[in-house]
């Protein structure tokens, strides 16, 4: 009896092994995580050259560690355990106070060059068609509600970055939203999302507000939006951290009933749409592509209802995706370019749409790390 004692963690393992092999072999595998957001490793194919080279061998234990059953529940185990073990942050996701799962800070590697690159172009476009540019960046979530942020963080080096912007753009005319973000997170409003790294729609709506006096735009009072709520919101530090326990957000939607809105996405493949809200992605976990349906190459919004005739070319990341709905009410046509896959020279558009002006809108954490910026010249 003792013998069976000494051996049960022995049998108890290979059994725990034995059951994890069968069941890796007899579930079916999906393509896709809803919960981490990511499309899963394949099953390698074999290759000779891949199978000396090692990477055969790295394929394999990528698309096993994808498939293990029961990988959710692993992954939020790993996540609370090191979370218990003072590892706060372990995935690069601090779990902080009041369900606020928010990212590390950024290296600001590539913040002067991509800043320059900006300077530059906004020079070029000023002195050579006369057309101005203006530049608004999000400043990060750790910054604005550093009261969430656990005892133990890195630093957020967000002022150092904003005075070096500052210095930066001469030409462009650069607009610092920290400050209204901040009395509005103060004032009680919930500006960024508790699992996910955009601002919320009422922190769009402060940066657009922000942005009346250097767009010459007189912006709307917010009580002419039908606002509606949707419950049920998992955004994208949630589906890194592997917190699962963590509740969701809220989303909401802000439409102005009297615009007449034509949306055309064009990916190589076009869609159009009579809405710049794409509904279908409120049946999802993570809700944010209502917004202009998330992030495309190139993507045209016109406002036949406007009653302005400009033309603004919007070149930004997924922050301006829920601001952009706000502008629309006050140009004729926007113009987004999403450098990340554009990645072609701007100056064509600008020339054959008769763009009358330019707005730069990215997070910080994008404009200090984007490799792609440079082809905007």
């Amino acid at each position: 009896m003792k013998k069976v004692y000494k051996r049960l963690p022995m049998i108890v393992f290979l059994l725990f092994i034995g059951v994890m092999f069968v069941l890796f072999f007899a579930l079916p595998k999906k393509e896709y995580s809803s919960s981490e957001k990511r499309y899963l490793a394949q099953a390698p194919q074999f290759d000779e050259k891949k199978l000396f080279s090692g990477d055969f061998r790295d394929d394999a234990e990528k698309y096993i560690e994808d498939h293990t059953a029961g990988r959710d529940l692993w992954v939020g185990l790993a996540a609370y355990y090191n979370l218990s073990l003072g590892n706060n942050g372990a995935k690069g996701v601090y779990n902080g106070r009041d369900g606020y799962l928010i990212n590390d800070p950024e290296e600001m590697t590539d913040l002067a060059r991509n800043a320059g690159f900006i300077e530059e172009f906004a020079n070029h476009m000023q002195t050579r068609l006369n057309v101005p540019t203006t530049v608004m960046v999000a400043p990060s979530t750790g910054y604005i509600c550093e009261d969430k942020l656990p005892a133990v963080h890195k630093e957020y080096h967000d002022n150092e970055a904003f005075t070096e912007l500052q210095n930066t753009f001469q030409a462009a005319k650069f607009v610092d939203i920290r400050e209204d973000l901040k009395a509005a997170y103060q004032n009680g409003e919930q500006v960024f999302y508790r699992t996910d790294h955009h601002w919320t729609t009422f922190g769009a709506y402060t940066a657009y507000r922000a942005l009346g006096k250097p767009l010459g735009i007189v912006p709307n009072d917010e009580s002419i939006y039908e606002k509606t709520a949707y419950q049920g919101f998992y955004g994208t530090t949630y589906s890194t951290s592997g917190f699962w326990m963590t509740a969701p957000d809220e989303i909401e939607v802000w439409d102005n009933p009297d615009n007449e809105i034509k949306v055309t996405i064009d990916d190589g493949e076009v869609i159009k749409n009579d809405d710049m809200f794409f509904d279908s992605h409120l049946d999802e976990d993570d809700k944010y592509p209502v917004f202009l349906d998330g992030n495309h190459s190139y993507t045209v919004i016109e406002n036949q209802k406007s009653e302005s005739k400009e033309t603004l070319m919007v070149v930004k990341d997924s922050f301006a995706h829920s601001l952009v709905p706000f502008l629309a009410d006050h140009y004729r046509k926007i113009i987004m370019v999403d450098m990340r896959y554009y990645a072609m020279p701007l100056q064509p558009i600008i020339e054959k749409e008769a763009v009358d002006r330019v707005l730069f809108v990215y997070s910080l954490d994008n404009l200090a790390t984007d490799v792609n910026i440079g082809f905007i010249e």
